[in-house]
């Protein structure tokens, strides 16, 4: 994973939105998350863009006290933040549940239909799905993606198949062939590299004596002021690689991935690391973030007589 890909503020972002909106019926400060961000290595222009973007993307809604604008969540960002939550901390990045089921999913689309087979692919691919021939594509599991295909308007082209392997069926053969698995394992090595060092709390609490401020593809660059401050700062960039390597891992069976698969090692990492962090940096969201609560649209009729 490259940098840009780490601290890309939307990714940041939903990040942030997950560790300190989700579930509380709050909005937060604009400037609040400028604040955060700043500390984090992102500009307050790319914050401001992103808050709008994500606004327009229906990820947000704008939520004005006085002088002061809030953020808040929509029906949408929460079902993403959700299932974010899910992945990290119930489905896990080791697979070792399988019953032996695959869904296989078939489509066949008009020739001409080289955006919507674009878009159908990369869709797949992010729901965990693999190529194994041509319209043929197979994931792990139950893979429920009726409401990702309806959503591209691709029903009618769809078929979609539970299925066991025949006993003579090479599995591991398969798997090997379908999926990418030694650039997976590299994303899971390499953040074990970038992260595994700060499993040791006095690392983070002294950090400009362990590594050279200027390395900007380290975390170590990133987190800037006092501990607590630091400690959110870098919470919130850990949850967003840990996110993005594990949202690329189909979550293949474990008993079919190499015996030296790094992704055991790459989720204590995270969850040791995560757990260090968490009472400094929730000390410093406590004194740094603005918060208000969440008006519905029901509320806000009874205080003002409008419906906004």
């Amino acid at each position: 994973m490259t940098t840009a890909e780490a601290l890309r503020p939307q990714s940041l972002m939903l990040s942030f939105l997950g560790d300190q909106v989700l579930g509380r019926d709050v909005c937060v400060y604009s400037g609040s998350v400028i604040d955060v961000f700043g500390r984090a290595g992102v500009g307050e222009h790319a914050t401001r863009s992103t808050l709008t973007r994500m606004v327009s993307r229906g990820l947000l809604r704008r939520q004005r006290e006085g002088r002061r604008m809030y953020f808040g969540l929509t029906e949408r960002s929460e079902a993403v933040l959700r299932d974010g939550e899910r992945r990290i901390w119930e489905a896990g990045a080791v697979n070792r549940r399988w019953d032996g089921t695959w869904t296989l999913l078939g489509f066949s689309l008009p020739e001409s239909w080289q955006r919507q087979r674009h878009d159908l692919r990369a869709r797949l691919t992010w729901s965990g799905f693999g190529p194994l021939f041509g319209g043929l594509w197979i994931a792990p599991g139950e893979a429920d993606v009726s409401e990702l295909v309806a959503e591209l308007g691709l029903s009618a082209h769809v078929k979609i198949f539970r299925a066991h392997a025949d006993a003579g069926m090479d599995i591991d053969a398969m798997v090997e062939e379908t999926w990418e698995l030694g650039e997976l394992a590299t994303r899971y090595e390499a953040f074990v590299d970038r992260w595994q060092r700060w499993e040791h709390q006095d690392h983070w609490e002294h950090r400009e004596t362990t590594e050279p401020a200027a390395d900007e593809a380290s975390p170590f660059s990133a987190g800037q002021g006092e501990p607590p401050l630091a400690a959110l700062a870098l919470r919130l960039r850990l949850s967003t690689e840990w996110l993005q390597v594990i949202r690329r891992d189909p979550r293949l069976p474990v008993e079919h991935l190499p015996d030296d698969w790094p992704a055991e090692q790459a989720e204590k990492t995270f969850k040791t690391v995560y757990t260090r962090l968490t009472p400094p940096a929730q000390e410093a969201a406590e004194h740094l973030l603005d918060l208000v609560p969440a008006h519905t649209p029901r509320r806000r009729v009874a205080e003002t007589g409008f419906d906004a």
